[in-house]
């Protein structure tokens, strides 16, 4: 059985299996330091972030190991644990007074999603669970714009070693639509609450399409962000901040040895809108050129927006064919272009909703899987 103590318990995506109910428990320290919160077991343990059997994928700073801070969308942790509880300490930056959203899943049950309300956040993510090993999965679903995480630590029976990550590797290119920006009304709909109250990084197509292939996954993304033209007020494209841990504020050198993917997709145009050809593909050209150095052997693909309508998505079409055309003869075979079936236009502001980016993911994952021969 599983008890709800109080505050925010946010539903989960849409696509949970109803059957099922996972029940987070929520408990928010007013005080700003990282300390273990008392479980009440005699078998609780408490272990730092910097401990060698938590896994963490994504953009992430270690300058302090103890608290490993995040910005990006999809920054994912994991961790195998023993017992029947598990519960985890995390940080917010509370940037503007602003709190991050997070999906939990435990094992293979459905995910959950809810939000942080404290700069230091103390989250029972499992209680009266079979005893026995479980893995528990923590993501980032807002962006950097949001403000930082920081992961502190975990209490629970034991921890155990968890398996290798998936040897495949996928980096995911893009702006709002692949930071899952206006995907999940399940708790705020459509205009209602903050901008960024219908973010789902975990349920959007990129972490979809990698989890389709038994992939590792990162997403490089800020919502508004183009290739020569951002929307919104933005004075940063994304060529200018790729090389950064935080690219919303063009902050941080991120050392790319860290992850280099097999295959890389750039969405990148809804918010450059139609532009001079000859520009807008000669930076492409140039983009493709500077993902090409980082990542030597990566297959990169080039994507039409998903949200584009009819006049951007031709457009965008001959775009991406001369660029894909002329890199390829110019002796890059590795370079490739996908165009979407149709328009995903019915979440929030235009962008894709949750079932849209299961349908996205479901094309994009078999033409990856197709082209890197991933059976």
């Amino acid at each position: 059985m599983y008890f709800v103590l109080n505050i925010i318990i946010l539903s989960a995506s849409k696509f949970a299996v109803m059957k099922y109910v996972l029940i987070i428990l929520v408990f928010f320290s007013s005080s700003h330091s990282a300390k273990s919160m008392p479980i009440s077991s005699d078998d609780a343990n408490y272990y730092t972030a910097d401990n060698p059997l938590i896994q963490y994928t994504g953009r992430i700073d270690f300058s302090n190991p103890k608290a490993p801070r995040f910005w990006s969308p999809g920054v994912y942790i994991q961790a195998g644990f023993t017992g029947t509880f598990c519960t985890i300490t995390i940080n917010d930056e509370e940037l503007y007074s602003q709190h991050n959203y997070i999906e939990i899943v435990i094992d293979d049950n459905p995910p959950v999603r809810m939000q942080t309300t404290e700069k230091v956040n103390k989250i029972n993510a499992a209680v009266n669970i079979n005893d026995g090993k479980h893995i528990i999965t923590i993501c980032k679903n807002t962006e950097s714009g949001i403000g930082y995480l920081e992961f502190v630590g975990i209490s629970c029976s034991g921890l155990y070693q968890l398996p290798d990550k998936p040897a495949r590797k996928i980096e995911f290119i893009g702006n709002s639509i692949t930071c899952g920006a206006g995907s999940d009304v399940s708790v705020k709909p459509c205009g209602q609450g903050n901008w960024y109250d219908q973010h789902n990084a975990y349920m959007s197509y990129g972490p979809l399409t990698a989890r389709a292939l038994n992939a590792q996954w990162h997403l490089s993304a800020v919502s508004g962000i183009g290739l020569i033209h951002s929307c919104c007020n933005m004075t940063i494209v994304m060529p200018e901040v790729f090389d950064k841990i935080n690219m919303r504020t063009d902050n941080m050198q991120w050392d790319f040895s860290r992850y280099i993917p097999d295959a890389v997709t750039v969405t990148l145009g809804q918010n450059d809108g139609i532009q001079d050809s000859v520009k807008f593909c000669s930076a492409y050209v140039t983009f493709i050129k500077t993902i090409r150095s980082k990542y030597p052997s990566a297959d990169i693909f080039c994507l039409t927006s998903p949200m584009a309508d009819a006049t951007l998505a031709a457009a965008m079409k001959n775009y991406l064919t001369g660029i894909v055309n002329y890199i390829n003869n110019s002796g890059d075979a590795k370079v490739h272009k996908y165009f979407y079936s149709r328009q995903y236009h019915n979440g929030c502001g235009g962008h894709p909703d949750l079932q849209e980016h299961g349908a996205i993911a479901k094309e994009l994952a078999a033409y990856i899987q197709k082209v890197m021969n991933w059976n």
